[in-house]
């Protein structure tokens, strides 16, 4: 695109600035010129955990569950092809599916599961599969390099990969809200190698953590980077940390307000200006924020979500049904579009 690209310091000053309708005037100028027809996306998938078992212990998460618990769950085929088939039944084209970090999982595992789904439901699913952090622990566990991991997934049905584990794409907050977890280089280049093999990625950030504005920038540049080295992201998704039952959660007084999300989705859309897709979030902030985020650069308004365990778990209450989504987009004086996981909106509707 022919913008003019935003700088570290400008997007600071925006950050700290009290223009809130200014900075969403430019990012809203910067959506339309890659979104001039007027349209919102949304897509009817479903998020399957395979697993809560975890070796991480991340301070954010009331997800997992240790490898002895007896919580912990490793999901049959039979119950994940049940999930796909409802998901089917309700009009949806894809799974999300990912879990906790197990350490006794091995590549055998995955594309054995890969391939079941592939043969079960062919191409009437798309299978959106594992974040980065689980992908270096299927490498490490099996012995495996990371470009050999994924192309055996890919060659056994995986077809993207979610851009979940990036959280704050600096050491410093990792170090603080996620030890155990991949460090920013790791996740960089799982997906760096990913975009090689053409397998297509989203990229995430989870912020309200405790993190500085400089930390959150830090991220933006290394996904920008990253854009412009291999053009593989499909989408950018900020979203806010729910703090409720997370131990990190008692360090953290006071979760990011509306104001500070729309801040951060502007900033975004702007900064990203090699990124064609920017996700406004309801899971989080609400319905009524998430529609506002279509004035602050968003163009997509995410999943109605079939089934949510993570965020759910760490406090986050709003639902939505399809019509929900179309109404939103509706009001806020869009045209609602069906799409894949490609963010491709071809669906007549």
């Amino acid at each position: 695109m022919n913008l003019t690209r935003m700088t570290r310091d400008q997007a600071r000053d925006w950050f700290l600035s009290d223009d809130l309708i200014g900075l969403g005037i430019e990012a809203d100028k910067a959506r339309r010129a890659y979104h001039p027809e007027g349209i919102a996306s949304y897509i009817i998938d479903r998020n399957i955990n395979y697993t809560n078992f975890c070796t991480e212990y991340c301070t954010f998460c009331n997800f997992y569950r240790p490898m002895d618990s007896p919580e912990g769950y490793i999901l049959p085929h039979e119950v994940i092809f049940q999930k796909i088939q409802e998901t089917i039944d309700l009009g949806g084209t894809g799974v999300l599916m990912q879990g906790g970090l197990h350490s006794g999982l091995k590549i055998d595992y995955y594309e054995e599961l890969c391939r079941a789904v592939k043969e079960k439901f062919g191409e009437r699913i798309w299978l959106h599969f594992l974040s980065a952090p689980e992908i270096l622990n299927i490498a490490q566990i099996s012995g495996l390099s990371i470009r050999d991991t994924l192309a055996r997934l890919r060659d056994a049905g995986l077809q993207s990969i979610p851009g979940a584990g990036a959280e704050i794409l600096d050491d410093e907050v990792r170090q603080r809200i996620a030890r155990l977890k991949c460090n920013t280089g790791e996740w960089l280049e799982v997906h760096r190698t990913a975009h090689q093999l053409g397998i297509r990625t989203t990229a995430t950030m989870m912020f309200g953590t405790g993190e500085t504005i400089e930390h959150r920038l830090n991220h933006l540049e290394h996904i920008r980077r990253l854009q412009e080295e291999t053009g593989g992201f499909t989408a950018f998704i900020p979203w806010s940390f729910q703090r409720e039952g997370t131990s990190l959660g008692r360090f953290v007084k006071q979760e990011a307000t509306a104001v500070e999300f729309l801040k951060m989705l502007a900033l975004s859309r702007l900064y990203l200006d090699n990124i064609v897709n920017i996700q406004t979030s309801w899971v989080t902030p609400g319905l009524k924020v998430c529609q506002m985020g279509l004035r602050f650069g968003g163009n997509d308004v995410g999943s109605i979500m079939i089934e949510e365990n993570v965020v759910s778990q760490a406090g986050a209450r709003h639902h939505a049904t399809e019509e929900d989504l179309r109404r939103l987009i509706r009001d806020a004086g869009f045209v609602p579009k069906q799409r894949d996981t490609l963010y491709r909106t071809y669906f007549l509707n």
